[in-house]
């Protein structure tokens, strides 16, 4: 007899009740034949994905990547792709999106010989879930891997899921305390949402909690997304809009932000002194985004 709520199941929430149903039952290869049908209905997908990678099914990315590909629910970022039309696989290209990020910084740090491999202890700030973190953490192992956000619960699911440590962020940049000096501090996308109020301050913060000898690296919407986008900038080289992929942050305080080259080179003049510009790279993260490097000697 077939019940009033199996009958308003969507086909995906009926295949992920079967491929639980399958798991009790001790069946693993049927219920990862479901289960991976299930994966591809956007309704149900990241449960699908969790009870893969959970039990280490057939199909599992874990299994295929060697690294934990366990994704969280409050994700923003995965929540992104998969609520954009021209992603049709979220979960490979929210993980391969990590994995190439790895690969720009890798590529970033050779140009100013500092091997990412050879790096002591790195700093990843704005961390978010762990998109990019699983892969730094696997390339450096997870005792030289540091994490730090404003939203509690990334920072809480990053230490958990890849063993790194991790400390909470603040809404004032002056008001986070830092544990020790990083020999590399990596800001991934930050300064392409920080309003004016905030983004120089943030800047001196983040110097500080370099090691000396160590390096800031950060990146920016610079001209190209700025023209993609079709945003006029102020006089200054500055445009924000208070508005983001982010649910858990408030929009006045972590919105969209484009800069020119010159906003970027003027702050960091002003800040820690141009001299401490080593390397700046137009377009280098994601195809869209300009990174700088920050040496302090």
């Amino acid at each position: 007899m077939t019940t009033s709520s199996s009958c308003d199941a969507t086909p995906g929430q009926r295949l992920l009740e079967e491929g639980r149903e399958l798991l009790l039952r001790g069946d693993r290869a049927g219920a990862a034949q479901v289960l991976a049908r299930a994966r591809d209905e956007r309704d149900v997908l990241l449960a699908a994905h969790a009870l893969i990678e959970g039990n280490d099914l057939i199909g599992s990315f874990s299994n295929v990547m060697g690294l934990d590909c366990t994704i969280c629910a409050e994700d923003d970022i995965f929540g992104f792709f998969a609520g954009h039309h021209s992603s049709k696989n979220p979960l490979r290209d929210y993980l391969a999106d990590g994995w190439r990020t790895l690969s720009e910084l890798m590529l970033l740090l050779e140009a100013v010989d500092q091997p990412l491999l050879k790096t002591g202890r790195v700093l990843e700030f704005a961390s978010g879930h762990g998109r990019f973190t699983r892969h730094l953490a696997k390339a450096l192992g997870s005792a030289r891997v540091v994490v730090s956000d404003v939203v509690p619960g990334a920072v809480s699911f990053s230490r958990s899921a890849f063993g790194v440590d991790g400390f909470l962020s603040a809404s004032v940049p002056e008001a986070v305390q830092w544990p020790g000096r990083y020999d590399l501090v990596f800001v991934l996308s930050l300064f392409s949402h920080l309003p004016r109020s905030t983004w120089s301050r943030w800047l001196k913060v983040l110097y500080e909690a370099v090691a000396p000898g160590g390096l800031l690296v950060f990146s920016t919407h610079g001209i190209k997304a700025a023209n993609f986008d079709q945003v006029k900038l102020d006089s200054e080289g500055f445009f924000f809009a208070a508005s983001s992929e982010s649910t858990a942050i408030d929009g006045q305080e972590y919105g969209t932000t484009f800069t020119s080259e010159a906003f970027v080179l003027a702050r960091i003049a002003e800040t820690m002194g141009a001299d401490k510009l080593v390397h700046k790279a137009p377009v280098h993260f994601w195809n869209h985004q300009d990174a700088y490097v920050v040496r302090k000697p």
